[in-house]
């Protein structure tokens, strides 16, 4: 891979991607302390500075390693999790469910600005490459951080969601998946079942209710010809 090509691709990404982790985490912890916990404000988390969020390894060295490894064509990484005490919360397993979706919520939440600030970039006819490339990171990297966090397999966000959403039986049953969940999914991941499943359909769902959502504003910032 060109070394011009990867420097382009690494300044393009990464407002985009430490926004992404940093905002996704950050709501977490908010939600957590609405709800009745603590934990992450204790620990300082509750923060938009990146540095708090960010995983030497998982967030920096193995998502680099990965993408040269493969050319550009696979990912992963992660960053440090915001602690929550669920048992903290004032409903535990109801109140699990909104903590869980916060992250997710917070990158769908960027990616509708971003796509927004993308529709009225072109529409006044702001064709600087760099700013257009960005916009569009921004959607590209928030949509597959809310989808990919979506999956539901303990630790995942959408784990959580599974088992406050399940009766208590069946919920305790896929808790104690967690131990195990990272290495499940590391091995979906590399036999291509979350991108061919989950990734894909979900991701595709999302960009059309992006375009559903912003009609309107393509309406008042046309494309100049």
């Amino acid at each position: 891979m060109d070394t011009n090509q990867i420097i382009q691709t690494i300044a393009v990404y990464a407002l985009p991607v430490l926004l992404a982790i940093t905002l996704h985490e950050a709501a977490h912890g908010f939600a957590a302390r609405a709800f009745g916990d603590n934990t992450a404000w204790m620990a300082r988390r509750i923060t938009l500075n990146p540095l708090r969020h960010i995983d030497p390894l998982g967030t920096v060295v193995m998502p680099i390693a990965i993408y040269l490894a493969t050319q550009g064509a696979f990912l992963f990484g992660y960053a440090k999790p915001v602690p929550v005490d669920f048992n903290a919360l004032r409903h535990p397993k109801r109140d699990m469910i909104w903590v869980a979706l916060a992250g997710p919520g917070a990158n769908l939440f960027q990616a509708i600005v971003w796509a927004a600030a993308f529709i009225v970039l072109r529409g006044l006819g702001i064709d600087e490459p760099f700013l257009v490339k960005t916009c569009q990171a921004g959607v590209f990297v928030n949509v597959i951080m809310m989808v990919f966090n979506l999956l539901p397999l303990p630790p995942m966000d959408g784990g959580r969601v599974l088992v406050g959403l399940l009766p208590w039986r069946a919920a305790i049953a896929v808790s104690r998946i967690e131990p195990y969940g990272f290495f499940i999914l590391l091995a979906l991941l590399l036999l291509g079942l979350v991108s061919e499943f989950w990734m894909r359909p979900l991701m595709s769902v999302s960009f059309a209710f992006l375009d559903l959502l912003l009609a309107p504003l393509q309406l008042l910032f046309p494309q100049e010809q």
